[in-house]
């Protein structure tokens, strides 16, 4: 009888963690351009105010939900930047979006039922279903409409059985943000099944073409939407594992019991963190952002002039979703870039079944090394 682990290990889509692997390594200089984390540090005012705090003290346990004064600062970024409402009641700070996400799908999906993505998608959400003992469904986005949400699509796949939704925008892997009439239809649906829609939003400060609003913002079933949210990608805080699950009471409350068993409560010194990078000064993360935008806007430009080459136009995120142009396993193609160019990109077989020739791009790296990186790869395309 397979154990819980052995059904995480068939889960997994261990592509990316190949090419990882690979690098690590290799032997000789490499342009790492698949990795999601950016190539920031922690703003200094972060820093000081979590030293400061430690110093004074805040070493100790904190409540299952949280810190009041970090919820405040949550709540409050939440309606200002992204029009989504919560009161800090209704937000339970977590140990990175990650755990906002396990936790969301512990709480919504029981055995046996189901939780749908639209694909391509992150893979860790197959991981997280597995553990609830519920099973997951990749639904394919098209795409000739560059992996934009199809609701259509997505409620034909919806069942009595279907417990949960998790739609992500920015999109991680191709970077589309998803439109909000789509983003509507999906929450309505879900609300007449009974169901949940998990917003990871962790991307959401990180959107170039438009207003960054929040799915709850602009749906008519607000207490069948959970927002996850974090402080890795908007503010360069990866390591501090800071994020937030914001939602329906009695949903939060449940999540709340449930982190007493599992991590109890976030790092304290972590939440004085995230309760000066969401309060304080606004310009090292304006400076990030506008470098992010300049890469993504280098990026598009570098496709468009690589012959055979071309991607979804990122509208958000630090990601590109590559289609090569070549016949030939996804993986074959990353394996030898890295081997014979030295450029690191992520298999796109890695992100679900919906795009196997893709290549993931992440363009979190200086514009001198994106532009190496493309040089690289134009030139290994063409000896293919």
């Amino acid at each position: 009888m397979p154990t819980p682990t052995d059904r995480v290990r068939r889960a997994e889509r261990s592509r990316i963690r190949v090419m990882f692997d690979l690098a690590e390594r290799h032997d000789g200089d490499l342009v790492r351009l698949e990795v999601g984390e950016p190539d920031f540090d922690t703003p200094e005012h972060v820093i000081d105010a979590a030293a400061s705090a430690a110093r004074g003290g805040a070493t100790h346990y904190t409540s299952n939900a949280g810190l009041p004064e970090c919820r405040r600062a949550i709540s409050d970024t939440l309606a200002a930047e992204y029009g989504v409402e919560h009161d800090p009641d209704e937000i339970v700070v977590t140990v990175g979006g990650m755990e906002a996400l396990h936790l969301a799908v512990l709480a919504t999906v029981s055995p046996g039922e189901e939780l749908l993505v639209p694909g391509p998608t992150w893979p860790n959400y197959e991981t997280q279903a597995t553990l609830a003992d519920g099973t997951f469904r990749e639904v394919p986005m098209p795409a000739e409409t560059g992996f934009a949400l199809d609701a259509d699509r997505v409620i034909d796949a919806m069942s009595d059985d279907t417990a949960a939704v998790v739609l992500t925008t920015p999109s991680n892997p191709t970077g589309r943000v998803f439109d909000r009439d789509e983003c509507r239809a999906v929450v309505e649906a879900a609300a007449d099944h009974d169901a949940y829609v998990i917003a990871d939003e962790v991307y959401l400060g990180l959107t170039y073409d438009g207003p960054a609003k929040g799915i709850a913002a602009y749906t008519g079933g607000p207490d069948h939407v959970l927002t996850v949210g974090s402080c890795s990608k908007r503010y360069a805080m990866t390591g501090w594992r800071l994020g937030w699950l914001a939602g329906d009471p009695e949903v939060i409350d449940e999540v709340a019991t449930v982190r007493e068993s599992t991590t109890a409560c976030a790092s304290s010194v972590a939440q004085h963190a995230a309760i000066a990078a969401l309060t304080g000064p606004r310009e090292p993360f304006e400076e990030m952002y506008r470098a992010f935008e300049e890469r993504r806007d280098l990026v598009v430009d570098r496709i468009a002039g690589i012959e055979g080459l071309s991607a979804p136009r990122p509208e958000g995120a630090f990601y590109a979703f590559l289609d090569p142009g070549i016949d030939a396993p996804a993986i074959d193609v990353a394996k030898y870039l890295l081997r014979e160019h030295g450029v690191v990109l992520a298999p796109g077989d890695g992100f679900g079944d919906t795009a196997p020739g893709r290549l993931r791009l992440s363009f979190a790296n200086s514009v001198d090394r994106l532009e190496e990186g493309f040089d690289r790869i134009e030139a290994g395309l063409a000896e293919f």
